[in-house]
């Protein structure tokens, strides 16, 4: 007997179902059936079916000889079920990986309840992945399993059968079966959720909800939509029958009336000459349900109001009053916002006229949230070594961190324009505002984000896919603002010069940002690590990859709990997504922590015992700290084609290179990725490109741009630093060599 059976209905699927039926074959807990219906399809699904069966013993075909629709081809499914618990998948929709390892832990967990509500995410055709809204219902805080009495928000979740887990005998004895129908989950749904004497949830995202842009049975326009009235009569017709659940009937009411209104409102459901008929049939279903108790909210009153009195031409006439009163409305915003825009481009003009202030400077960083990267160091700098200079930073969002006794400015507001105005020093990593007009008496700073690996500025003349639609001219506009570019190596300068070429000068001081690693204590490592919530004693993994411009949508190209399930429960993954990215790499799950909105990258270098990067810019600070690298690059062609890179990263690495997921498993299960090898190859990517990580860099370019010391200032040499302990004991370290001074046109530079 298996633990679950998984019933996929197919009709005309035949290009979704591969992938369907694959996501569920290739779940990492095996103990499964996977029953396919093919409904009689007209198209290649039957044999799609019988290809998988034939592949896999755990697929079980069945083929029915006409057509039937879902619900009856969703019973013929449960009729030759024989697991502990039966999962519904629609035949375009697909699991995520491990979702059924994590629906087993949770049923484990929780006493192997009667139903088991889990999460859905909807994938749109553009790739867009949109999480359910109502997530909040599922919380897994509280006792389980319970019952609905307890959580009657669940009654506010999408009314499928596919988020749940049922416990087959408990369907059987309950004789739960589906209608036929357009709605067949409705009469399915609240009876067994209603019926079952334990409940329990999962606040994971367990199935792929796949919204296609065309072909949808529920989006297409057919007076078959009348068939809803017959569906809720047998969920009335269910409480009727069974006394104990009257309780519900007011709450039910308010459900039904609600998703009326969705049906009559939508323009994709109804045809426009059975709109009038649909509202009378809706009152009448109003006047036979009708059970008072539950109150409603004001918003909906009205629609309540509208299906009691079926009042079709005043919802005609309502719904255009509305639409015309938002056009209004769009107008008047528009217009409103012209003359704003008006109002600050001249006060950014008078401000232009007034002189500036030598003791105020602004900072700002692009794809950080709040307070961070180079400028973030630097900032801190101008307050501790030039206290008189007054900063102010740039920060977009409310929730965008910025320590005390530094200026707020949001993007946009007449504060803003008038630091820009006025202010001597402007920092950022990427560029300030395009309508800025550098000032005399300006000193603009442009700290970059990072050492180059992939190429940059006008290198991505030839790499369109990377340079999508960068203006050339505008970026060289931009460049001629500049009066110094930070450099924390060689590499850095000679790239910069070449890339973006201008009359500033370049300051190769060192990385600001990794500064924080020479000025931290084991106090400090250990105070982030336990805010993170990393087990004492844990080997933590950091795994930061890049951007891929080459990619419209961008997949992970790890499994981190397949990953975290073959190194065992010693190890624990801190995944952070790159802020273009759109969404976490993957949610945390046990011993997966998301970290991609922590506000401190360097915190999260600090916390971790290792770094599993690819192409990311982050390798080059984080070989200051001396700790384990290790390289994944499994499409490494691919990327190399798209954007470039300045060096084969494979000859010249910063520890081990996989390019496989088993040989990144392999590397961390064999402590090759903390072994001599690795700290021989970081000893020598640390020569190239740290020479100057001693914890002063943004002390050095504030001396220099503010206080105006000229003097090239020292740097402690790389074998006299003293980094701070990884927090896994035993890290291998190789001793490190001292650099050569670098020199270079236009480059101040320190003796070492």
């Amino acid at each position: 007997m298996p633990r679950f059976s998984v019933i996929v209905p197919a009709y005309k699927v035949q290009a979704y179902l591969h992938e369907c039926l694959e996501s569920v074959l290739s779940q990492s807990y095996p103990d499964l059936e996977l029953i396919a219906v093919d409904d009689c399809s007209p198209d290649a699904s039957g044999a799609i079916i019988d290809e998988f069966a034939a592949r896999d013993a755990r697929v079980r075909p069945v083929h029915l000889a006409e057509n039937r629709g879902l619900g009856p081809a969703r019973n013929a499914g449960m009729a030759e079920a024989t697991g502990d618990y039966l999962i519904f998948l629609d035949s375009d929709d697909s699991l995520t990986p491990d979702a059924l390892q994590a629906i087993a832990d949770r049923l484990k967990e929780t006493g192997d309840p009667d139903v088991l509500v889990y999460d859905y995410a909807r994938t749109y055709w553009t790739g867009e992945t949109v999480r359910n809204q109502a997530s909040a219902q599922l919380t897994e805080d509280g006792p389980a399993p319970f019952r609905l009495a307890d959580r009657p928000g669940l009654l506010r979740l999408l009314m499928v059968a596919w988020n749940k887990a049922y416990r087959r005998e408990f369907v059987e004895q309950e004789g739960f079966a589906f209608p036929s129908g357009y709605y067949e989950d409705t009469p399915w749904t609240y009876p067994v959720l209603m019926a079952a004497e334990s409940l329990a949830t999962l606040d994971r995202v367990c199935v792929h909800y796949r919204q296609r842009r065309r072909g949808g049975i529920l989006g297409t326009v057919s007076p078959r939509h009348f068939d809803i009235f017959d569906q809720y009569d047998r969920v009335f017709a269910y409480v009727d029958r069974n006394p104990e659940l009257d309780r519900w009937r007011p709450l039910l009411f308010r459900r039904m009336v609600d998703h009326f209104v969705v049906v009559f409102a939508r323009p994709d459901r109804l045809p426009r000459r059975s709109r009038a008929e649909f509202l009378r049939k809706a009152r009448t279903h109003y006047r036979r349900h009708r059970a008072p108790g539950v109150p409603v909210a004001l918003r909906s009153r009205l629609h309540h109001t509208l299906v009691r009195l079926g009042l079709h031409r005043t919802y005609r006439v309502l719904r255009l009053t509305a639409a015309l009163i938002r056009r209004i409305a769009k107008v008047t915003d528009r217009l409103l916002k012209g003359v704003r825009s008006a109002a600050l481009r001249l006060h950014y003009r008078v401000q232009r006229c007034l002189p500036v202030r030598a003791d105020r400077a602004v900072f700002a960083a692009d794809g950080v949230r709040g307070h961070g990267c180079h400028p973030g160091a630097l900032e801190q700098a101008f307050r501790t070594h030039a206290p008189r200079v007054r900063t102010a930073w740039i920060a977009a969002g409310q929730h965008d961190s910025v320590p005390a006794g530094t200026r707020r400015l949001r993007p946009g507001t007449a504060a803003y324009w008038t630091a820009l105005a006025r202010s001597k020093y402007l920092v950022h990593n990427a560029g300030f505002d395009r309508r800025l007009v550098k000032r005399r008496g300006q000193v603009l700073v442009q700290t970059q984000r990072g050492t180059p690996l992939k190429h940059m500025g006008l290198d991505l003349r030839e790499r369109p896919a990377a340079a999508g639609d960068t203006d050339f001219d505008e970026l060289l506009d931009n460049v001629d603002k500049w009066d110094y570019v930070l450099s924390a190596n060689r590499h850095s300068t000679l790239v910069w010069e070449r890339v973006y070429p201008g009359g500033y000068t370049t300051l190769e001081y060192g990385s600001p940002r990794a500064d924080v690693f020479q000025q931290a204590t084991s106090a400090d490592v250990a105070r982030i690590r336990e805010s993170l919530g990393i087990p004492e004693g844990a080997v933590a993994i950091l795994y930061a990859p890049t951007h891929r411009d080459y990619r419209r949508t961008q997949p992970t190209s790890l499994d981190l709990h397949h990953v975290l399930r073959r190194l065992g429960p010693r190890f624990v993954v801190l995944a952070r997504a790159h802020h273009r990215h759109g969404g976490p790499l993957a949610p945390t799950c046990g011993q997966v922590i998301d970290v991609t909105d922590h506000p401190s990258v360097e915190s999260l270098c600090l916390a971790s015992d290792a770094l599993v990067t690819d192409y990311s810019s982050i390798m080059f600070d984080y070989a200051d700290l001396d700790r384990p690298i290790v390289i994944h690059a499994d499409d490494r062609e691919a990327y190399e084609a798209a954007r470039g890179t300045y060096f084969d990263l494979r000859s010249f690495p910063p520890g081990a290179v996989s390019r496989s997921e088993d040989e990144l498993i392999d590397i961390f299960a064999t402590g090759h990725w903390r072994g001599s090898r690795s700290a021989q190859l970081r000893s020598a990517f640390r020569e190239r490109f740290c020479p100057y990580g001693d914890g002063r860099a943004a002390e050095r370019v504030v001396r220099h741009v503010v206080l105006g010391e000229t003097v090239r200032p020292s740097v402690v040499p790389l074998d006299k630093r003293h980094p701070v302990p990884s927090p896994a004991a035993s890290l291998a370290h190789s001793p490190l060599a001292t650099v050569p001074q670098p020199t270079g046109a236009r480059t101040v530079t320190e003796s070492l």
